[in-house]
């Protein structure tokens, strides 16, 4: 039986880590696509396990805990539940609805969170982490090895103590891109979704001449305007803009005119 809907016959590249990747997929699939589930990025725990277990021993300490991440979530949420109950005064916050549900599955609930952008400055501009909420207060980021520092600055120029705890590191694709070279190949590789500005330098750095020509001539749907930004930067130009998080990317994926 040939699929039916509004991506049938389509392959469509899901590069979301391999643990966050089957909703998107399974979506995909319910649309008629071909969901193919090639990680940009391969998540492991951080190298250093000490800042983890220090801020387990303090965290009642904290008035606030930001998760950068589902991945921050689920790194960082069972060493600290192993030292204790989360404090009843410790105010859970996230970046996006994803990391509110990976907290919620822990039985962490009252996130604060941004409803409509998902970014550290959407996070920023909420009424909780106003300087006149945060001032003289202490503050953990459960995050990833690196990143943007625009949060913890902000933060800490708001009056702030803040501990920016690594729990979990980021890589790239350990075993290369011969499968997408062979989907472009063989003429199956319609799109890709991609949700990580670090995960597409990976892959623009991995693949080599004829790679890059094929991924300039393909559809790249990305859910958020800096990953678009830096798409650009590393020289692709077909782009297209999605709302937020999967829905936004699967709502891009079945409007797009897709050619005959």
């Amino acid at each position: 039986m040939n699929p039916v809907g509004p991506l049938a016959g389509k392959t469509i590249v899901v590069t979301r880590p391999q643990a966050q990747a089957a909703p998107l997929a399974e979506a995909i699939a319910a649309a008629g696509g071909t969901p193919l589930v090639f990680p940009l990025l391969e998540i492991s725990p951080a190298a250093d396990p000490r800042p983890l277990a220090a801020a387990a021993e303090r965290l009642a300490d904290y008035a606030l805990a930001v998760f950068i991440s589902p991945n921050a979530v689920d790194y960082a949420l069972p060493a600290l539940l192993a030292h204790g109950p989360w404090p009843a005064a410790l105010t859970p916050a996230a970046v996006g609805q994803g990391t509110v549900k990976a907290l919620a599955a822990h039985g962490i609930a009252g996130c604060v969170a941004p409803t409509e952008r998902f970014d550290s400055e959407a996070l920023l501009d909420l009424p909780a982490l106003a300087a006149g909420q945060v001032a003289g207060k202490r503050v953990a980021i459960f995050r990833g090895d690196g990143g943007r520092e625009l949060l913890a600055d902000t933060l800490r120029q708001r009056g702030a103590t803040v501990d920016c705890i690594p729990c979990y590191r980021r890589s790239g694709p350990s075993d290369g891109v011969a499968p997408l070279l062979a989907a472009w190949r063989e003429g199956r590789l319609d799109a890709l979704t991609v949700s990580s500005s670090e995960g597409l330098r990976y892959l623009v750095d991995l693949l080599d001449a004829e790679g890059r020509a094929r991924l300039l001539n393909t559809p790249v749907f990305v859910p958020h305007a800096r990953i678009a930004e830096n798409a650009r930067a590393l020289g692709l130009s077909n782009i297209i803009l999605t709302d937020a998080a999967d829905a936004g990317l699967l709502a891009g994926l079945r409007a797009y005119n897709w050619p005959a």
